[in-house]
């Protein structure tokens, strides 16, 4: 079992590194059917191996000029107190409740990323003007604390698609975000959660050495790749954590959900 999650946490690395999220999107589920964590701690858990892995990835993006620190700063700084507050409402929320909800954000967020701006309205602001920040900041940070997620899911489609930044740039920058996130969600945590440290700690190190590995792969991927690869990925974790709460079985729901997707990709190929 210490084998597998070492490899899922590879992947965990790999994913932040190249698509600048879905780091807590692998890691909750993870931590939870894998190491056989309760929601809250896995959750937790999460939010100090993502922070320690994008801040691992951020510097061969911040090498090859992809990261807007200024838009990143803010956001994060507005983030950083919204995701204090919601690690300490998660407190006071059951553990089911935060999964459904994570998932559900999930699912909705890669809609918008798939759709994609519409020709003649791509944004085309240089950076995000601070009312926007600030809102969106407070609320992505609300999202991560709450759930236990970086926020990756939620900063790139902003960054990209409300921000203007390019994709490349909006993967650096949200590697930035996640790290200052993720560390204010966990201190939100601690007051009622205890983390296994040898976990923690096994799992990082992992992550670390996928992220490093995916930072210098994101800068060859095409822009529309990426994009697109992004949004399959959080629908088909998000559609497995939703399955994972349903009372029908979840084996065949995460079969069919995947294999509704390997027929959507097909035809959006074919198409293209």
């Amino acid at each position: 079992m210490t084998i597998l999650i070492v490899a899922a946490s590879l992947l965990v690395g790999l994913s932040l590194g190249v698509m600048g999220g879905g780091g807590s999107i692998l890691t909750v589920p993870i931590l939870i059917y894998l190491a056989g964590q309760g929601t809250k701690e896995a959750i937790a858990t999460s939010l100090l191996v993502v922070g320690v892995t994008s801040l691992a990835a951020l510097i061969p993006h911040a090498r090859a000029h992809r990261v807007r620190w200024r838009a990143g700063l803010l956001f994060g700084g507005f983030s950083m107190a919204g995701a204090y507050a919601g690690g300490r409402l998660a407190e006071h929320v059951p553990g089911p409740v935060l999964l459904i909800g994570f998932a559900l954000m999930m699912l909705v967020t890669a809609a918008a990323m798939l759709r994609g701006p519409r020709r003649g309205d791509e944004p085309v602001r240089p950076s995000l003007p601070l009312p926007h920040i600030a809102l969106e900041g407070l609320v992505v940070g609300a999202v991560t604390g709450l759930v236990g997620s970086g926020g990756g899911f939620l900063i790139v489609p902003a960054l990209a698609l409300l921000g203007g930044l390019p994709m490349a740039a909006a993967v650096g920058t949200s590697l930035l975000v996640i790290a200052m996130n993720s560390f204010a969600g966990l201190a939100g945590h601690l007051s009622g959660v205890t983390v296994d440290w040898r976990l923690a700690v096994t799992v990082t190190a992992a992550a670390v050495v996928g992220s490093l590995a995916g930072a210098r792969l994101a800068g060859r991927v095409p822009q529309a790749t990426l994009r697109n690869a992004f949004g399959w990925f959080v629908v088909a974790m998000g559609g497995c954590v939703l399955a994972r709460q349903l009372p029908i079985g979840t084996a065949w729901a995460c079969a069919a959900l995947a294999a509704v997707l390997a027929v959507a990709v097909t035809v959006r190929v074919r198409r293209a």
